[in-house]
């Protein structure tokens, strides 16, 4: 089980003082039984925004199950395999963000029994609930790529979706001066799959600044038909490709590597033709799913594929055990999945469970949306906001100005969020 905080609570032992602004964890021991009104599995932005959001509806037993002693905000790995952050602004301790008030069992769950209302944990320990809330996001599949988890072992090959490969992945790019640089974007669904792109447009205008660009062939494999699937966010993106002169693979998908030879199998998923690509650099994005022990329980849908927690896409609840709800990466709503749609959800799902626990029914409606800003220089970002259809869902007057490149949107990208997820998101207060 993960550590590295200073102090720590063990059921039926002293407990020491959290210092201040720290929430101490909860650590049991198998056999250990405990019971909680809301309990919610996960700790990332998902569980720990929602608990709080709770706590502001004056909610008072709720506990998060959160074996990490470390809390992510996952948009800058982007930024930091780009260059354009530091590893350091994407970390926190878990116990410095846990809100005060919620109980913080370290440990991590296995199995859900809807009958029993009861979570298993690893420790062998179980937690009952009238309430359970699963959150505990998507996990990313390496080894369902032959060669994938081995070529992100080895030398030349990295990831912004994780966070000890991100600085891997700067120093990869940052250092080539020629060659070829293979991008790959997963089939979904994902978390943020647009992301995968976001490196590759860092990188590109990093090389063009350091007049190297024309020496390095960039390779980018998309499993869509389109570089995104909005006409104006294409327009966009296709003229930032084109001003970099990327290569872009529609439709296909990376189907092997050979991290040896340092060569890619890459399938067109329409034409059924494979093309085998050598590489000096690999910068991959891997399959996703739901993590295998939730696969494993009847919460997912049956013949879903990814294993997601099945929910009334609208109020979030689950459709056959109505003590139970879901929302973010793990949750099979219509949306993309994106902390945009998670910071919409939170509060439908707050809203919704508040008005149950008090006899009354859930009319908070959630409407599947999605944004995206897509960081496509060291100082501009294109910035998309959508549906489950793609279809344009505007939140901020003057949309289709901001839509289009623009410095002011790299700023809020960068410098705005990371600060209202910190101070505001993970408080319940945004």
């Amino acid at each position: 089980m993960q550590g590295d905080t200073e102090e720590v609570a063990v059921i039926g032992s002293s407990t020491k003082s959290a210092p201040a602004g720290r929430t101490v964890p909860v650590i049991p021991g198998p056999g250990e039984k405990r019971h909680h009104q809301v309990l919610i599995i996960g700790g990332g932005n998902a569980g720990v925004s929602l608990a709080a959001r709770l706590r502001r509806y004056r909610l008072k037993d709720i506990a998060v199950i959160e074996p990490r002693s470390r809390h992510f905000y996952q948009p800058l790995f982007s930024h930091i395999a780009g260059g354009t952050a530091d590893a350091f602004e994407a970390v926190r301790l878990q116990s410095s963000v846990m809100p005060q008030g919620v109980t913080w069992i370290q440990d991590k769950a296995t199995d859900v029994s809807t009958g029993a209302n009861t979570v298993l944990l690893e420790s062998g320990s179980a937690v009952t609930y009238d309430h359970l809330v699963v959150c505990p996001g998507i996990q990313n599949d390496w080894s369902s790529i032959p060669g994938l988890k081995e070529a992100m072992e080895g030398p030349f090959g990295a990831s912004n979706y994780e966070y000890e490969l991100a600085p891997k992945a700067w120093k990869l790019l940052k250092d080539l001066t020629h060659g070829t640089v293979v991008f790959t974007q997963p089939p979904g669904p994902a978390s943020c799959d647009g992301a995968a792109q976001k490196p590759m447009y860092l990188a590109c205008d990093h090389w063009r600044r350091q007049g190297v660009l024309d020496d390095i062939r960039v390779v980018l494999a998309v499993s869509t038909p389109t570089i995104f699937g909005m006409d104006l966010i294409d327009d966009e993106l296709n003229r930032k490709i084109a001003e970099y002169g990327i290569e872009v693979r529609f439709s296909t998908e990376l189907t092997s590597v050979d991290p040896d030879a340092r060569t890619v199998d890459l399938t067109n998923t329409i034409a059924g033709t494979s093309e085998t690509l050598g590489y000096d650099v690999l910068h991959a994005v891997p399959p996703q799913s739901a993590p295998n022990w939730l696969k494993r329980t009847d919460l997912p849908a049956p013949g879903n594929r990814g294993g997601f927690v099945e929910v009334d896409p609208v109020i979030l609840r689950h459709t056959r055990f109505p003590t139970i709800w879901s929302l973010g990466d793990a949750a099979s709503t219509l949306n993309s999945k994106s902390g945009a749609a998670l910071r919409m959800q939170t509060k439908v799902l707050a809203k919704n469970l508040k008005a149950v626990l008090k006899g009354k029914k859930p009319t908070s409606k959630y409407n599947h949306y999605s944004a995206c800003p897509f960081v496509v220089s060291r100082n501009t970002v294109v910035f998309s906001e959508f549906d489950d259809k793609y279809t344009p869902m505007p939140t901020v007057p003057g949309w289709n100005n901001l839509a289009r490149e623009r410095r002011l949107t790299f700023i809020a990208e960068r410098v705005v969020l990371p600060k209202v997820y910190w101070n505001l998101i993970l408080r319940g207060r945004a």
